[in-house]
């Protein structure tokens, strides 16, 4: 059994607006094991990233975490201060963003944003926190780091501000990282680079990874554990190999069935029909219940729970009942 770093347990974010209530994590829970990369995967607007910014603290007026714990090695964030907070951002967890450009300032050489991280959490002098700044970026890979420590964010490659901002996550030496879509504005080249940076970081430093991506070619590569949302909630979760390989909800085999395969190239190619429901106006029963092939009267009016199916391996729907009274 492996040991926790990071657990949610019925994790509640909601928009409070004018208009209504809408709920953009509503009851998730999920673990993330020392040492693990694990991924969250789903559509735009499925609640990925306000997962990821509820365990940071980042959610903006008139969001806020509504309801449910979250547990770093057993100690529940929701409840610390505000200057508690501060303190577990970036010594015990660090983000990645998905586009670099907006997260850096523009105005200040890089160098000195990453050595701020350091001598906002840690107890050294600049000229040391300069030196530990251009040993991290050597070690994600940045050529001529005494140069480049000395350049602001307009004057690096894409690839190269994406690694300015995993230098910065790692500095302080977190417990665990979250990387949001971290290689969308990058090429396929770029892409694999960084990748394999991320979990060479993990592998050599036992940190863990709470990975948020669409693209489950990236998942399937990176993860050890899988979590698919979709309108705020849980769909489905198993290891990786068990998830890609028997996929049991139909949103699920959906998003497997839009890749495309070179060695079988079809001539149309596949969609999940629809769109991702409005969350202020989620359908009766089932939010997928609209777009599904496989939807079940039962679907238009109840609302399905999680269904354990073994090893691990948990969908949100009513077919796995279904089935088994049909061998009863």
């Amino acid at each position: 059994m492996d040991e926790m770093l990071l657990e949610i347990k019925h994790l509640k974010s909601y928009f409070f607006t004018r208009k209504g209530i809408s709920p953009a994590v509503d009851d998730v829970s999920l673990q993330v094991p020392k040492g693990k990369i694990v991924g969250i995967v789903g559509e735009s607007g499925c609640g990925k990233s306000m997962t990821a910014k509820s365990v940071m603290d980042l959610l903006k007026y008139p969001g806020r975490v509504a309801g449910g714990e979250i547990l770093l090695e057993g100690r529940d964030l929701t409840k610390l201060s505000e200057k508690e907070k501060r303190k577990v951002r970036g010594e015990d967890i660090s983000m990645i963003f998905q586009e670099p450009m907006t997260s850096l300032n523009p105005v200040v050489k890089v160098g000195k944003q990453v050595r701020e991280a350091i001598l906002n959490h840690q107890k050294m002098d600049k000229a040391e926190a300069k030196k530990r700044v251009i040993e991290v970026f050597r070690q994600v890979g940045i050529s001529e780091p005494e140069k480049r420590y000395e350049c602001y964010p307009h004057e690096l490659s894409g690839g190269l501000r994406q690694r300015v901002m995993i230098a910065m996550a790692m500095v302080c030496r977190p417990k665990l990282m979250i990387a949001d879509e971290p290689t969308t504005a990058l090429d396929v080249t770029i892409e694999a680079q960084i990748l394999k940076l991320i979990k060479n970081l993990c592998d050599t430093t036992g940190m863990s990874c709470l990975l948020i991506s669409h693209n489950l070619g990236v998942i399937a590569q990176m993860c050890d554990y899988v979590y698919v949302m979709y309108a705020g909630k849980v769909v489905e979760q198993g290891d990786v190999f068990t998830l890609f390989d028997h996929p049991q909800h139909p949103y699920t085999k959906g998003l497997l069935a839009s890749i495309i395969h070179l060695d079988e190239l079809p001539e149309r190619l596949s969609t999940i029909p629809g769109v991702v429901p409005n969350l202020m106006h989620l359908p009766e029963g089932c939010a997928f219940c609209s777009r599904c092939s496989e939807a079940m009267e039962c679907c238009k009016t109840k609302k399905p729970e999680l269904h354990d199916l073994g090893n691990g391996h948990v969908i949100r729907c009513f077919l796995p009942a279904e089935r088994e009274a049909a061998h009863e």
